[in-house]
C-alpha cells in the first residue's frame, strides 16, 4: 500500500510555526537592559521570536549595552540623526518628531528589508510578563482571521492593581482605543500606514478615525507589559499619575490552549454587549458608598462627554478621550473593577458611534 500522506509543512500562515519578531525601540536609555533581560528570559524560542533592537539617537552607552548581548539580539541603527525642521510652536516637541521618524524607519526594516509577516513592537522602557510571548502567539491567529481587528496589545490603559481582577488573568477584551505599549501588527497594516505615516505624534494619529477605520485591538484584563521609564519625551507627570501603578501580570496563562474565538467580532457582540446591558444600573453615589453589593456586576450609564469625564474622574479611570474614544473602551463601554466589583461604564444601549469632537 502507498505510505500514508505526510502532513503538509506548516504554511507561513500556520500560527504555531509563525515567526513573530520583537522590535525593541531604543534611544538613549541604557536601562534597555531591563527590557531585554526579561524578553530573553521569557521567550520560548529564539527562532520563533527573534529580538531586533532598533537604536535611534546614537547614544554610546546604550549602544554598548545592546552590543553586550551579542548574537542574542539583532542590533540595527537608525542612520539619520539630524535635527528635524519643526514649526516654531512645536520646537519643544522635537522629540516626538524623532520618534515618528524612528518608527517609520524601524518598521520599514522589519517589513520591507527583513520581510516579516507581523511584528511585536515594544519600547526600551517596557518590562514584559512571563506569558507575554504566549499571549501574542495565541492572539496572532485572531488578528489574521478577523479583519475588524488591527492590533493586539499587551496593555490595559486602566490596568491599575485595584481596578483589575487578577483572578481573571486569562480574560481578554476588544477595544476601539489603540493602546500601543507592546503591540502586534501585520505587514498588511504597515502597507496601509507607511505611505501616510505622520511626522510626529504617531500614536494619537493612529487613533484618528481615518486611520482606525472602525477597527479594534485585543487587550488584556491584566497588562502583559509595564513601563519603568519615567525619563522620556513625556516628562514623568503621566508616569507618576498613572503608568507606574499598572499591574504587571505575574501568573502564566496558557493562552495557546484556550479558546479565544469569543473575541471575534460577531461572537463578541453577541456575548459581551448583552452582558453589559443586562447588568443592573446603579448611581455613582451607590458605587462610591459601596452599596447594593448583592447585585454583582453593575452598569453605570453616562449620557455625554461631561458625565463620562465626571464618572471616570470620580472612580479613578483615565478620563481622556482620543478622537472621542475612551481608553480601553469598546462601543463606548469601559470595563473595570471598583471596590472589588465589576463595573461597566457605558453609554445608552442605542449608542451609534463615537463623536470625534469629544476630547
Amino acid at each position: 500500500p502507498p505510505p500514508p500522506p505526510s502532513p503538509p509543512p506548516p504554511r507561513p500562515t500556520d500560527p504555531a510555526g509563525a515567526v513573530l519578531p520583537v522590535l525593541v525601540m531604543a534611544c538613549d536609555r541604557s536601562t534597555v537592559r531591563r527590557c531585554l533581560d526579561k524578553l530573553l528570559r521569557y521567550r520560548p524560542s529564539a527562532q520563533r521570536f527573534p529580538v531586533i533592537v532598533s537604536q535611534d539617537c546614537g547614544h554610546a552607552e546604550t549602544a554598548r549595552v545592546i552590543a553586550s548581548y551579542g548574537d542574542a539580539v539583532a542590533h540595527i541603527r537608525q542612520p539619520d540623526l539630524s535635527d528635524i525642521p519643526v514649526p516654531a510652536e512645536h520646537r519643544k516637541f522635537q522629540g516626538y518628531y524623532k520618534i515618528a521618524r524612528h518608527y517609520r524607519w524601524a518598521l520599514g526594516q522589519v517589513f520591507r528589508t527583513f520581510r516579516y509577516r507581523a511584528a511585536i513592537v515594544v519600547e526600551d522602557d517596557l518590562e514584559v510578563a512571563p506569558d507575554f510571548f504566549e499571549y501574542f502567539q495565541a492572539a496572532f491567529p485572531l488578528l489574521l482571521a478577523d479583519r475588524s481587528l488591527w492590533c493586539v496589545s499587551a496593555w490595559n490603559d486602566n490596568g491599575k492593581e485595584q481596578m483589575v481582577d487578577v483572578g481573571q488573568a486569562e480574560l481578554l477584551y476588544r477595544t476601539d482605543f489603540f493602546p500601543g505599549l507592546g503591540w502586534l501588527l501585520l505587514a498588511e497594516l504597515w502597507d496601509e500606514l507607511e505611505p501616510k505615516w505622520p511626522r510626529a505624534f504617531w500614536d494619537d494619529w493612529m487613533r484618528q478615525p481615518e486611520q482606525r477605520r472602525d477597527r479594534s485591538c485585543v487587550r488584556p484584563e491584566v497588562s502583559r507589559t509595564m513601563t519603568f521609564g519615567r525619563k522620556g519625551v513625556s516628562h514623568g507627570q503621566f508616569f507618576d499619575q498613572y503608568l507606574k501603578f499598572i499591574k504587571l501580570n505575574d501568573r502564566f496563562v496558557p493562552f495557546t490552549q484556550l479558546d479565544l474565538s469569543y473575541l471575534k467580532k460577531e461572537e463578541y457582540e453577541r456575548s459581551f454587549l448583552p452582558k453589559v446591558y443586562a447588568a443592573p444600573e446603579v448611581r455613582v453615589e451607590e458605587l462610591q458608598g459601596n452599596r447594593r453589593r448583592e447585585l454583582g456586576a453593575v452598569r453605570l450609564q453616562y449620557s455625554g462627554r461631561d458625565s463620562f469625564k465626571a464618572f471616570a474622574k470620580a472612580l479613578g479611570l483615565m478620563d481622556d478621550l482620543k478622537s472621542g474614544v475612551p481608553r480601553a473602551g469598546y462601543r463606548g463601554i469601559v470595563s473595570f473593577v471598583y471596590r472589588g466589583r465589576r463595573v461597566y461604564l457605558a453609554p445608552p444601549s442605542d449608542w451609534t458611534g463615537y463623536d470625534p469632537s469629544w476630547s
